[in-house]
């Protein structure tokens, strides 16, 4: 297993300052965004048609010695605004290709959340089933939208070769172990999860206990911590909509690596998934509002490259 960055958070760097400055950290493989909310400071799918342009970048990574972990493009390709699902599900495809292209085998998605009927103009995260009405528009949503298109995706997908891996996310249709495995029978094996325990954490679920539910469905992993604050939880519970930067009334918030639990639970927490399968990458996202971008990267790189012990020649990775 090895640490590696999502680089957003470096976006105002060009792609060789950022691998640069990541190798100082021992860090060398990154996950890269190719639009939608990560946007494409460092990869862009318009590489597909210029042959040159993917060439030169293919060049920067190895002239760095850097591996790509995978391809990031989460969005919402379900939205009820037709134009926005269509630019969304233009990137998501166009990601798939990239990713065949330089021979990269993850995507990382949202599942995307529909309206409650076809009529709607903003998506509808439903979180409860009572008034019936809820559960009414649920079965719509999965039935006649979330379905069809995954199911169309999924394959897409497996026959580029590629895995999409799912990030749980509140606010999407999949956003718990239960929802994801519900997605993965429908649009099949190629489709799996980007595991961030910060997202589970604020929702009250353990993340090692749904590493074990989720068994090989994991196929790349998110490295964020997440802080719950007890003195506002009895106030807002953990459905808590103020903004992040409102950190002295949120029940909970998003931290690096080590600032929401301790080392000890993070090798667990690793070496659940490697009992499990995944000896893969823990790509650090950085969300936390307390922390700059410099110190939070240099802060969660620090952490957990000192729980990682790197491969040696006849050894194995352990933690």
């Amino acid at each position: 297993m090895k640490v590696g960055v999502f680089t957003p958070l470096l976006s105002q760097l060009p792609l060789s300052a950022v691998l640069e400055k990541l190798k100082k950290l021992s860090i060398d493989t990154v996950e890269l965004g190719t639009g939608n909310y990560p946007g494409d400071a460092h990869c862009k799918a318009s590489m597909l048609d210029d042959s040159k342009a993917l060439s030169e970048f293919r060049n920067v990574i190895a002239d760095h010695g850097f591996s790509i972990s995978a391809l990031s493009c989460h969005g919402n390709a379900l939205h009820p605004d037709p134009a926005v699902a269509a630019q969304h599900r233009e990137v998501s495809r166009k990601t798939i290709l990239l990713a065949e292209a330089l021979g990269v085998p993850t995507v990382v998605d949202f599942s995307g959340c529909p309206g409650d009927s076809p009529d709607a103009k903003a998506p509808n995260w439903v979180t409860c089933p009572w008034p019936p009405d809820y559960l009414k528009v649920l079965e719509w949503q999965w039935n006649d939208v979330v379905a069809p298109y995954w199911e169309e995706h999924g394959k897409f997908a497996a026959d580029h070769g590629i895995r999409i891996a799912i990030e749980m996310h509140p606010g999407f249709v999949v956003y718990s172990p239960e929802t994801m495995l519900k997605l993965r029978s429908i649009a099949g094996p190629a489709v799996g999860c980007n595991f961030d325990p910060s997202h589970m954490f604020w929702q009250g679920i353990d993340p090692i206990a749904a590493v074990r539910v989720l068994g090989d469905a994991v196929f790349h992993v998110h490295a964020k911590d997440t802080q719950i604050y007890s003195a506002n939880l009895p106030t807002t519970g953990v459905l808590d909509t103020k903004p992040y930067t409102d950190e002295r009334r949120r029940s909970w918030m998003f931290r690096t690596c080590g600032y929401g639990h301790g080392a000890e639970w993070w090798k667990e927490f690793v070496s659940t998934l490697r009992m499990f399968g995944y000896d893969n990458v823990l790509s650090i996202e950085h969300e936390d509002s307390l922390l700059s971008a410099e110190e939070g990267l240099t802060k969660a790189a620090a952490f957990l490259n000192e729980l990682i012990v790197r491969e040696q020649p006849g050894a194995a990775w352990w933690v």
